[in-house]
């Protein structure tokens, strides 16, 4: 569209997650009375998150917008893309649109949640486009992962905006196409405003391998290792890599185990779709893995991240009820360790090790993402107005802004963007001109929300500091000391071993309350404060240590 028809008026692109962050990924786009949101993932918590579950993306902007929001339009299916919908389909209950495959996953994860009837959904092929509010939604092919992932060209009417979602470039996928790069070139012809491309991997040079090489070391490991079960791990979403284990165990005649929740769940969904050839009788049940000797073996697992309550983990660490790992079993480890992930999935190594099993992790995996030579391509092919890039940490979109600079983008045109940001682009210009709040919700057990800054750091305090109950009951009117005090502590000395600095807190104690008494105090609020403030600079002198300290009072 040329600048004068849009009236100079820009189209909003609010990311509400996925910026400085790998995981979480949600973006609005606005255009006067329309919002569409694209993907809506989860991301799982940070080391110092003690014990939350999930966090989910903070939507009070689409909720305070509701009238607006036209639908959800989803890239593919792994969590960090579909994980949120369960939470925030019960606040902004619009519908979704995806191909086929990730429709029938995110169905499965409606189920879950009964979700399934109130939620619309609609299936979109490639090439196919939607229209929502003054919107239209074209779906390209393109690779990844997980099968049937698509690029987004979005038509506004302030321009086109090409949305890649997760991809890289295979010539050679496992199953379906190649990534239609005619079609990025075509709208490229158009005109395109802003392209948002994938940051995983740009820090790497070169070209992702395909697919398919990983087909041929899992047959050289199969050819190596007849004599012996064998087991692999990957991510349960990576339905090529499964049917790249099944092909190489029909050729050596051995019979598949599918095993973990998540793994099973989308292996049948893919199965029941098409999206995995298997000839009948090679999958067979866990039960009847004792029918079959070792060499006869191979089973599919979740767990290739460490994760403490993944199946791997489980056989790991004996608490499995099925498999017990012998030595001689091989294991191998196809993906690699997420960032933070290395410790845990070093422990599940070294265990399986310590029980005789041979790992392997070596050309058992490659990325699902674009290394740099793919994200050149794209720019290539598109020839965008600005460059937005998204999905990575702030060091990623750092890195693919030199890029895109590279590729002869002007540096103004390079717009690197915080989670909710509200960055307005025309023709004339692109501008933040606002910011909507996109801090994430912490998901701990059944509770959404009820978890946030103050109870975490309460929670970080209590962890390395430990706690103290003082209790003390007081005579009512007077004031005066009944018993007490008595001193609890949990988590801060072994009290058994520490019995004077126990008697020497609680003469600090009545020390305190003493004073107290003495200037007629009679707030309770005021003797806990002098309980709590006393209490804290004896033990700080004393241990070094800041223990969260709970005064209780009882009146009788």
């Amino acid at each position: 569209m040329k600048a004068k028809e849009t009236n100079g008026k820009g189209v909003k692109i609010i990311p509400l997650g996925g910026l400085e962050q790998i995981g979480m990924n949600i973006t609005a786009f606005e255009y006067e009375d329309s919002i569409i949101v694209v993907d809506c993932g989860l991301s799982f918590p940070e080391d110092d998150m003690l014990g939350i579950d999930l966090v989910i993306p903070d939507v009070t902007y689409l909720m305070n917008n509701i009238d607006k929001v036209k639908g959800f339009v989803i890239t593919h299916a792994h969590e960090d893309h579909i994980g949120g919908l369960p939470y925030v389909l019960k606040n902004i209950n619009v519908p979704i649109y995806a191909t086929k495959l990730t429709i029938g996953i995110i169905e499965n994860k409606l189920k879950e949640h009964n979700l399934l009837k109130n939620t619309k959904r609609k299936v979109i092929k490639y090439g196919q486009s939607i229209n929502l509010g003054c919107f239209r939604i074209e779906f390209i092919r393109t690779n990844h992962s997980i099968a049937d992932a698509a690029a987004l060209a979005i038509y506004s009417p302030a321009g086109i905006i090409v949305h890649t979602g997760d991809f890289k470039v295979d010539y050679t996928p496992v199953f379906g196409s190649t990534i239609d790069l005619q079609r990025f070139a075509e709208i490229g012809k158009k005109g395109v405003l802003a392209l948002m491309c994938d940051s995983t991997n740009v820090e790497r040079p070169g070209y992702t391998m395909s697919e398919r090489t990983v087909g041929k070391t899992f047959e050289n490991i199969f050819a190596e290792n007849t004599k012996h079960r064998i087991i692999v791990a990957t991510f349960a979403s990576n339905v090529d890599r499964v049917q790249q284990v099944i092909n190489s165990a029909v050729k050596y005649n051995r019979k598949v185990v599918i095993e973990g929740r998540s793994m099973v769940n989308i292996i049948s969904t893919a199965s029941e779709l098409g999206y995995i050839n298997m000839p009948d009788n090679v999958l067979i049940d866990i039960e009847q893995m004792k029918n079959y000797s070792d060499e006869q073996l191979v089973l599919i697992t979740t767990g290739s991240q460490g994760e403490a309550m993944a199946a791997l983990s489980r056989m790991a660490a004996s608490i499995h009820k099925k498999v017990t790992i012998k030595p001689g079993d091989t294991v191998i480890f196809s993906s690699t360790p997420i960032p933070g992930n290395e410790k845990p999935v070093s422990k599940v190594i070294n265990e399986l090790s310590m029980k005789g099993a041979k790992v392997v992790f070596q050309d058992t995996h490659v990325s699902g993402h674009a290394c740099q030579e793919e994200i050149k391509l794209i720019y290539a092919l598109t020839k965008p107005q600005y460059a937005i890039p998204v999905h990575g940490e702030y060091r990623h979109l750092m890195k693919h802004a030199e890029i895109a600079e590279s590729l002869g983008i002007p540096k103004d045109n390079i717009r690197i963007l915080s989670t909710g940001d509200v960055l307005e682009v025309s023709e004339e210009k692109a501008a933040v001109v606002g910011k909507v709040p996109a801090q994430g919700i912490l998901v701990d057990g059944l509770g959404v929300g009820d978890v946030g800054n103050i109870v975490l750091r309460d929670r970080q305090h209590l962890a390395e500091n430990g706690l103290l109950i003082v209790v003390v009951t007081l005579e009512k009117y007077s004031n005066q000391i009944l018993s007490g005090p008595d001193i609890v502590s949990r988590g801060f000395v072994y009290v058994r071993e520490s019995e004077t600095l126990m008697d020497d807190a609680r003469e600090v104690v009545n020390n305190a309350l003493d004073k107290c008494i003495d200037r007629n105090v009679t707030d309770w609020g005021k003797i806990k404060m002098e309980i709590k403030d006393s209490l804290s600079d004896y033990l700080w002198k004393k241990t070094k240590r800041n223990p969260m300290i709970l005064p209780i009072i009882m009146e009788v």
